[in-house]
């Protein structure tokens, strides 16, 4: 049976700084628009093979530009992040909390905005990495999933077979960039909402905006 509910997709990445800005906007609109709207995640492997590494090797530039995320979003970095950003050999890599949302969302599909605000809160308020299992303990707990089965999960082929499907539904959106978000109607029409960081007010202009074609 078709799902009658429209659905905000949202792409992103829980290495990229802007998705960590554009998060909020995410929850709101979640928090706003649940009653129409079915909401999807998809994590886009932004920091993956050679991509992957430490931020003195792959990503010394966030030294400076989490600046401008802060500037532009109204998003605070936490002491834990910047005390790690000035050592700069957190690991960064995509693959494992990519991984960790496919986990999450074989428990609660319908909440995974939710827990991709909580892994960029991870890196980047807490200063953990994400790609050691024991960083995903207290996510588990929050949502009172069994750790020891997360963690197991985490490291299932099952699991990292569904994280690089959505890399490839990502990839078929054409998303060249993150954040960005969709809404996906009915008949699988395709709206873009988002293509890089946009503030609450606007966002809801668009989804609003859509809303009024949709009913036409």
């Amino acid at each position: 049976m078709e799902n009658k509910k429209p659905s905000i997709i949202y792409v992103y990445d829980a290495i990229c700084g802007w998705c960590y800005g554009f998060s909020p906007v995410m929850k709101s609109l979640f928090e706003n628009y649940a009653d129409k709207f079915d909401f999807e995640v998809l994590s886009g492997g932004m920091m993956m093979g050679e991509r992957e590494g430490t931020i003195n090797d792959v990503a010394p530039y966030i030294k400076t530009a989490y600046k401008d995320v802060e500037n532009t979003t109204g998003v605070k970095f936490g002491e834990a992040f910047l005390a790690e950003l000035q050592k700069g050999d957190l690991f960064l890599s995509s693959e494992k909390p990519a991984i960790a949302l496919a986990v999450f969302k074989s428990y609660f599909p319908e909440k995974a905005i939710l827990f991709a605000h909580d892994l960029q809160s991870a890196i980047y308020v807490h200063g953990l990495d994400l790609s050691k299992d024991d960083s995903y303990v207290y996510l588990a707990e929050k949502y009172q999933i069994p750790v020891d089965e997360f963690i197991s999960k985490l490291n299932q082929e099952e699991f990292k077979q569904a994280a690089y499907y959505d890399f490839a539904l990502a990839r078929q959106l054409q998303v060249t960039g993150y954040p960005a978000a969709f809404i996906r109607t009915g008949e699988l029409k395709f709206y873009m909402i988002a293509k890089g960081y946009a503030n609450l007010e606007t966002m809801e202009l668009r989804v609003q905006n859509v809303l009024k074609e949709m009913a036409l």
